[in-house]
């Protein structure tokens, strides 16, 4: 069977983030990718100029289209505006028995808001119940628990906790906005906490970091991954990504990640050794 995996998340123009980080994410990753978009965005390096809400019966139709259709093995819920999305994504997953992630999407890089405050308990209410796992970073997860960004290890616990509690499986505490040399993330479960440790890597190209993040997990989870591996899997995956990232050359603000830095090193690896036609036969 081909692994599916469907993304609901706005659009950004940049192609750094949204829909096209997680579509990216998924073919890199050898998942067929799936979408339905609730917002589009005017947005670059620099950050997002403008914001269009998707009608909610457009939502729920796109989502009616692919369920009906495809084999769907996993969800991942990224940006959702305001409170009619939330409630029309809710009602189409209600015959979905797979994993869901929902990634919070509340604030983007450049400090752009895109959720609105009054859509922040329906999340949790609505969306949280439904999540095998949610992946807030630190200032996300201060919104969602109404508590000051976690600064300590207990803190940060703490508030997974709190998300628990309102309903979620499982919660990833991305500490991509820490400081120290290491990122820590932490993985947290009813029955267990997993941390999970990388250098942290000295770059400006880090647009679309949480998205792909999470992408990468539910692609994970659409190849039938646990949690626990689909987690480790992305995690590597992310970090690759953002090492190759670095010699990216990509608008002149916050740049993306490298989705495909196997295939373009491969590719170029390839035709340094005079076997240009190997990798573009394997693209198709």
């Amino acid at each position: 069977m081909t692994a599916i995996a469907l993304t609901i998340a706005g659009s950004d123009s940049g192609g750094g983030a949204g829909i096209q980080a997680d579509l990216k994410t998924f073919s890199a990753l050898g998942v067929y990718g799936a979408s339905v978009i609730t917002a589009v965005t005017a947005q670059n390096t620099r950050g997002v100029s403008a914001v269009a809400d998707i009608a909610p019966d457009m939502v729920a139709a796109q989502m009616q289209a692919v369920f009906s259709d495809l084999d769907v093995g996993a969800v991942k819920i990224g940006m959702v505006s305001r409170v009619e999305t939330i409630e029309a994504i809710a009602d189409g997953l209600r015959d979905f028995t797979g994993p869901v992630v929902v990634d919070p999407v509340m604030v983007a890089t450049s400090g752009d808001r895109l959720l609105r405050p009054d859509a922040i308990a329906v999340l949790i209410d609505r969306l949280l119940p439904r999540a095998a796992v949610v992946t807030p970073n630190l200032p996300e997860a201060a919104l969602l628990t109404g508590q000051s960004v976690a600064a300590t290890p207990e803190a940060v616990r703490a508030q997974a906790a709190h998300l628990l509690a309102a309903g979620a499986a499982s919660v990833l505490m991305k500490g991509g906005h820490g400081h120290g040399p290491l990122c820590v993330d932490y993985l947290v479960e009813q029955d267990g906490i997993l941390t999970l440790t990388a250098p942290r890597v000295d770059t400006l190209n880090d647009h679309g970091t949480g998205c792909t993040l999470a992408a990468a997990i539910t692609a994970g989870l659409a190849r039938g991954l646990c949690l626990t591996e689909a987690v480790r899997q992305a995690k590597t995956y992310l970090q690759a990504a953002l090492e190759a990232g670095r010699h990216l050359s990509v608008g002149s603000g916050h740049g993306p990640v490298h989705h495909f830095h196997g295939w373009w090193e491969a590719d170029a690896a390839a035709r340094e050794n005079g076997n240009g036609q190997h990798h573009r036969s394997l693209a198709g």
